[in-house]
């Protein structure tokens, strides 16, 4: 099981602010099913962390990963 962690405006897009997911491989194909089950995601700008560390490309994942969505930062 995937633990995916939403924060700020994807945690009410998502209605919850974590999910469980099943048999997501990488960070692309969470991001599938994430967008399939929340359309509106796909619109929406985020980065994604996978066990604490902000991951710029697909990242395998494992079966006890932590993958948090973190949406736009603001202020100084």
């Amino acid at each position: 099981m995937i633990q995916v962690l939403l924060f700020g405006q994807l945690a009410e897009l998502a209605g919850a602010s974590n999910l469980e997911l099943d048999g997501a491989a990488d960070t692309a194909s969470l991001q599938q099913e994430l967008q399939r089950r929340m359309p509106a995601l796909a619109a929406t700008t985020y980065r994604i962390a996978v066990n604490k560390i902000i991951v710029t490309e697909n990242t395998p994942l494992s079966g006890n990963a932590t993958v948090a969505l973190l949406p736009p930062f603001s202020g100084g």
